[in-house]
């Protein structure tokens, strides 16, 4: 009885911090959707050290994996918590793919690494100001309907490819005179190998337990698949895995290394790399960061049953002010800038719909600075799975866009085709806002675009064109 009492008092304190009753969860599911986001994303706090490690700077100075790994889990940690905490959503940040290569390879090399963090920070200082002025929520209240959801249909499209690639199912084309196909299947158009089996298996699985409405399908179908994997590992190694070998670590604990923290110089890389450079450099931070996270947050929260009639996301004020200071935290501590993680959309499928999750995450992320070698174990192969059914479910939303009507049929289409083919969801973005803002303007429509998208779509213009603006501007 004493225990049941002392129980109480902790449900109930969660029940009014994160409103679990008022969105359908309960504290199981919201830990269970925690963790699955968390296995689907820990690959983070691994490749990010190798991206960022791939690079010297301008000095040649390279920076070293464990200091990368600790920056990494510390900032995905505290963001991640931070965000359930203000923004009580089941979104979870981390160190942001495809913004954390323009530091690696493209600030990096004309800048010193504490250069390329301070512009990092700069760049989450002015998101930061977007959205405490609001004009980050306007903008993304201004976006028609259909084009938000078309953004959500091409993020699950690209979580698939994404996924698929990942795992190995989809592989690049080797350059040849005789091929002008640039994906294939497997190695060489054929499946082989236990990678393979571990993929297809976990794949399988996750689709029937979901089928079947099994609580936990993604998280026992990642576990399992993981578990095939170390024994097949074990059995017949030398089989190629990719980033991950899934095997038994030889120790458990890793000490971490703050060498990074606070290793940020703001304003130097406009001497390093010359100002116009350098602002250019900013820009492509600042519109990345911008768009890659409006769509991921609109689309996940859509799927947690965050959203309101009129496809606005609640709490979204918050939300982006806690996605704007994970860039300055991802520069403060030496990854990279920090966004929301299309991996989220994992633990809403697991049922997660508040920031309690996150906090389960956030806290997972955050002890993997001293257990990176458990963190380790899972490979691509295992967690993959979750990321192509993640991204089947979110197609489902093609139902709600208005196909028949002219304004969006080619928006809507670039938009959804453009995120998986370019790897970017600004791409994407960018080219449904300026394609339908053209459609507007040959149909003698203009006054039905709300000026703040007749601005986006001006930006993205020169987004598109930025390389032919610097080259004129030299």
């Amino acid at each position: 009885m004493t225990q049941l009492r002392d129980r109480r008092p902790t449900t109930a304190l969660l029940e009014r911090r994160f409103r679990l009753a008022e969105r359908g969860t309960t504290l199981g599911r919201e830990v269970r959707g925690g963790v699955t986001t968390f296995v689907a994303m820990a690959y983070i706090v691994l490749l990010n050290p190798l991206i960022l490690g791939a690079s010297a700077d301008i000095t040649g100075a390279r920076l070293t994996i464990p200091e990368v790994t600790t920056a990494t889990a510390l900032a995905a940690g505290v963001m991640t918590v931070l965000m359930g905490l203000v923004g009580n959503a089941p979104l979870a940040l981390a160190a942001g793919l495809g913004v954390n290569g323009i530091v690696a390879f493209q600030l990096a090399p004309t800048m010193t690494w504490a250069q390329a963090f301070g512009l990092v920070v700069l760049e989450g200082v002015c998101i930061v100001v977007l959205a405490v002025s609001g004009i980050r929520e306007r903008i993304m209240n201004a976006i028609p309907a259909a084009l938000k959801t078309a953004i959500s249909v091409g993020i699950g499209l690209y979580i698939a490819l994404v996924g698929l690639v990942s795992a190995g199912f989809v592989t690049r084309t080797p350059d040849s005179a005789h091929s002008t196909v640039p994906v294939r299947m497997g190695d060489g158009g054929h499946l082989v190998g236990w990678p393979m089996v571990v993929f297809a298996v976990g794949l399988l699985l996750m689709i029937v337990l979901m089928a079947r409405a099994v609580p936990g399908a993604v998280l026992i179908s990642i576990v399992v698949a993981t578990l095939i994997a170390v024994i097949a590992n074990a059995l017949w190694p030398g089989a190629s895995w990719g980033l991950v070998t899934p095997k038994l670590p030889t120790h458990l604990v890793a000490a971490p290394d703050f060498a990074l923290f606070g290793h940020v110089d703001l304003f130097g890389g406009f001497a390093s790399a010359g100002a116009i450079t350098a602002t250019v450099f900013l820009f492509t931070l600042v519109l990345s960061g911008f768009f890659d996270a409006m769509g991921t947050i609109t689309s996940v929260c859509h799927e947690a049953g965050m959203t309101t009639k009129d496809g606005k996301v609640a709490g979204m004020g918050k939300i982006l002010l806690v996605d704007g200071v994970g860039a300055i935290v991802g520069g403060g501590t030496g990854s990279a800038p920090n966004t929301v993680f299309l991996e989220s959309a994992a633990g809403v499928g697991e049922g997660a719909r508040t920031g309690l999750a996150s906090v389960v995450t956030g806290a997972l992320l955050g002890a993997t600075m001293l257990v990176t070698p458990i963190a380790g174990i899972v490979p691509a192969q295992a967690a993959a799975p979750a990321l192509v059914v993640i991204g089947g479910i979110m197609m489902a939303q093609c139902r709600r866009i208005p196909f028949q009507d002219s304004d969006f049929t080619i928006p809507v289409f670039l938009t959804m085709a453009i995120v998986p083919f370019t790897y970017s969801i600004t791409n994407g973005v960018g080219a449904g806002v300026v394609s339908y803002v053209v459609v507007k303007l040959g149909k003698g429509q203009w006054r039905e675009v709300h000026w703040l998208v007749a601005v986006i779509a001006a930006i993205f213009v020169a987004y598109f064109g930025i390389a032919g603006i610097e080259a004129l501007a030299r």
